[in-house]
């Protein structure tokens, strides 16, 4: 089943870069374009040594590194035979295999098989341990090419509700901060923390990260590069993706335009790949954390229609993504209305001269919500800075706020292809404490009541004191219940912060009380949970 869903109205004026979908390109010939093998018509002729494919399996989803040790793509990836009785629905018996090879496209070598699993996600650990996360489990190992030992994630929920209670920690997405440390977005799109990705992953937030608009949402992807966080969410009902980005990886902030659509698989010579779907997509990232190609699971037909021994099945495919540029802002001050210029650097790399290769006139710099539109300030004139180049831009109409958390640069170059790239705002601070609190708890005294918030820090560096407000929610309004301070905390530490309520409180009764923590250049930190006093 598939809905149509209706695309917002302004969408139909997002210029080239201004949605995610833009950055896809055609993928490159591997020599196996053949009409011999199994597929709908619009699949047929195809690359088959493009990703992972085999006319006795049925592949699906896995992730693709860079292993540095032998210089090859490792790829792991789920698969279960064609012929299986229930077709594509034998996915519940899927086996995850090794595959490798010398590009990124395929084709690749099966190198062996780890075990039962589905919807495979690998990362490697600041210590080196590689981590093998399928539904339901992981498989952990010293070497890429095993042993691999089984074992289960603990989850602390950390007393918040999900939207569903069942299978809310499948299909979870991995990525690793600067000090080693991991986020997670589990399948309905809330954020998590662990010291190291393997022990407790604890939530943090009380709502999903998607968009607040109608969908089917599974299998987001998450990758963070040298300037942000990206995520991808696929609403499989309505057959259309969604691009967000967050500073943090707690607060993301959603993209307009479609991340990706069916019919995005286009050879160099034309030919479109018209798989039914596209899911599980997958990034592979560069030295620099930049996404340089997208792997997804497709199929040709409806799941459901997917038979033992007949012609339809699925597969792994690979498609390559132009890469973000390299860019500085110069600005010591921080970017305003008021700003008369604004100064970006853009980095020379080995495929890119930025002195000879850009279409200057076609360079839009500033707030996303501006660039992707086609707005956004204009550039003047240019500085040569070794081989790299200084883009000077007139600060008008740059439409940078408190809402944006890096800048945009949206242009062509001097083939007219797509030209795009982010910088952090010299005014906003990246790598910040994440302070969280959980449940309030009450206890009865000779005086009343006295409530305690266990508050927890998961950012990457100490907090400073800060102050926590606990507020009672009644008809609409808020009483002040209890204010002090949180103490200084370490990456990971916690505290209990124990206060007396300054409103009676009647035991059996039920509450719903807010802890808000007010951090220092960002927005309070909100937990509201319905108490019934004990007590």
């Amino acid at each position: 089943m598939v809905i149509e869903r209706e695309r917002p109205a302004e969408w139909r004026n997002l210029v080239l870069g201004g949605r995610f979908m833009d950055r896809f390109l055609p993928m490159p010939n591997l020599g196996g374009m053949t009409s011999d093998t199994w597929g709908a018509p619009g699949v047929i002729p195809r690359d088959i040594n493009n990703g992972m494919e085999s006319p006795l399996w049925s592949y699906w989803g896995g992730n693709t590194l860079l292993e540095q040790e032998d210089g090859k793509y490792h790829l792991f990836v789920c698969r279960w035979l064609e012929n299986a009785e229930k077709g594509h629905m034998a996915y519940h018996d899927s086996r995850v295999v090794h595959g490798v090879s010398k590009s990124p496209f395929g084709p690749f070598r099966i190198a062996g098989e780890v075990g039962h699993g589905h919807n495979p996600t690998w990362y490697k650990t600041k210590k080196g341990r590689y981590v093998l996360y399928v539904i339901d489990k992981y498989y952990v190992a010293q070497h890429i090419n095993g042993p691999w030992k089984e074992g289960q994630f603990e989850f602390d929920k950390r007393d918040r509700e999900t939207s569903s209670a069942h299978n809310f920690m499948h299909n979870c997405t991995f990525a690793q901060r600067e000090d080693g440390t991991f986020l997670m977005v589990n399948r309905h799109g809330y954020s998590w923390f662990s010291k190291d990705g393997l022990t407790t992953w604890n939530m943090v937030g009380e709502k999903s990260g998607y968009p607040p608009v109608e969908g089917k949402y599974e299998d987001p992807v998450i990758w963070k590069d040298n300037v942000q966080y990206h995520m991808i969410v696929n609403d499989w009902l309505g057959r259309i993706a969604w691009y967000l980005r967050s500073k943090d990886g707690v607060d993301w902030k959603v993209e307009p335009g479609e991340a990706y659509v069916p019919g995005i698989s286009i050879h160099e010579n034309g030919k479109k790949e018209d798989w039914h779907k596209y899911e599980r997509i997958r990034m592979l990232q560069d030295e620099k954390g930049r996404a340089i190609a997208a792997n997804f699971a497709v199929i040709d037909t409806l799941k459901y229609e997917d038979l033992p021994n007949d012609n339809h099945s699925s597969k792994l495919i690979v498609v390559p993504l132009i890469k973000d540029k390299l860019l500085t802002l110069l600005n010591e001050n921080k970017i305003s209305p008021k700003t008369k210029e604004i100064r970006v650097k853009i980095e020379a790399e080995s495929d890119f001269n930025p002195q000879t290769d850009i279409d200057l006139n076609s360079l839009r710099f500033g707030a996303s919500e501006k660039v992707n539109f086609g707005n956004g300030s204009k550039i003047t004139r240019t500085e040569k800075l070794g081989k790299d180049l200084i883009l000077i831009f007139n600060g008008k109409g740059n439409g940078l706020t408190e809402d944006n958390f890096v800048g945009k640069l949206i242009g062509k170059d001097k083939n007219g292809k797509l030209l795009f790239g982010y910088t952090r705002l010299p005014e906003v601070e990246y790598v910040q404490p994440i302070l969280s609190a959980r449940a309030p708890t009450f206890t009865k005294t000779s005086k009343g009541y006295t409530v305690e918030v266990k508050v927890e820090n998961f950012g990457q560096v100490a907090s400073t004191e800060t102050e926590i407000n606990i507020t009672l929610l009644e008809n609409g309004k808020e009483k002040n219940l209890a204010s002090g301070k949180v103490r200084p905390l370490k990456p990971f530490q916690e505290t209990i912060v124990s206060l007396p309520c300054k409103i009676k409180l009647q035991k059996g009764k039920s509450y719903t009380i807010k802890s808000s923590i007010s951090l220092k250049g960002s927005q309070p930190v909100n937990f509201t949970k319905t108490i019934t006093l004990q007590e």
